[in-house]
């Protein structure tokens, strides 16, 4: 596997496979992953997934010596790399995610269909007929950047930002979906709300989702919505 090395700070090294997003390198960065996880180096606190880079954060006080940490690091990750190859597509889990669109649920759904030429419905109808692959965990707790959106419904952030936007919240942004599992400010446009609850704080691990999962979004009706989320609301 080709990958090069940079340094992040004074205590971490940014591993990067490629140069653009692809299905080549998200298995690479799997792959690496996977390997850190089996090894799990005694110096390294923790490690960063993301779209095309591993980053990985090292105790800095491990290696004091002749050398610059930061080269130490990377001969030891070099090692612990041999022999990782470029995997090849395996079965990848499918996580189903229903979705209340429209309405106060879904406030920038029509805005989204007018910048689009679309009527809502042809919104919604693209928007759960995706094939959509999580490349990475980020901004906020269990908050999955989402791709394989199709063009025809992708809009611009907001101008403004909204300073709260409810826990399970569906958006757009650019050519990206996604789902904010907490209650944060975001500029993400609003296209419904799933009651499924993507941020477990007490389970392990703490996030419904993980890099590499296959999203489905289907439609539900707001009585569906109810039942599924109880008392909760």
């Amino acid at each position: 596997m080709e990958y090069t090395f940079s340094p992040l700070g004074d205590q971490a090294v940014m591993i990067a496979v490629e140069a653009a997003i692809s299905n080549l390198s998200q298995r690479k960065v799997n792959a690496i992953v996977a390997r850190l996880d089996e090894v799990a180096p005694s110096w390294m606190v923790e490690y960063i997934p993301a779209y095309t880079t591993v980053t990985v954060i090292y105790e800095l006080g491990e290696f004091i010596g002749k050398h610059p940490p930061f080269e130490q690091v990377c001969l030891r990750i070099q090692e612990i790399l041999i022999g990782v190859q470029d995997v090849a597509d395996t079965e990848q889990r499918i996580v189903s995610i229903p979705v209340l669109y429209g309405g106060s649920y879904g406030p920038d759904l029509d805005f989204v269909a007018e910048y689009n030429g679309l009527t809502p419905c042809e919104v919604i109808e693209i928007h759960t007929s995706g094939d959509y692959t999580v490349h990475m965990i980020g901004f906020a707790p269990g908050f999955p950047f989402i791709g394989g959106m199709s063009e025809k419904i992708s809009a611009p952030r907001k101008e403004t930002p909204r300073l709260k936007i409810p826990a399970r919240s569906v958006g757009i942004a650019g050519m990206q979906t996604g789902v904010y599992p907490i209650e944060t400010p975001g500029g993400w446009q609003l296209m419904g709300r799933t009651p499924l609850e993507l941020f477990l704080p007490n389970e392990h691990p703490p996030s419904l989702l993980a890099p590499g999962d296959k999203i489905r979004f289907y439609e539900i009706t707001i009585e569906e919505y109810k039942d599924l989320r109880g008392d909760d609301e």
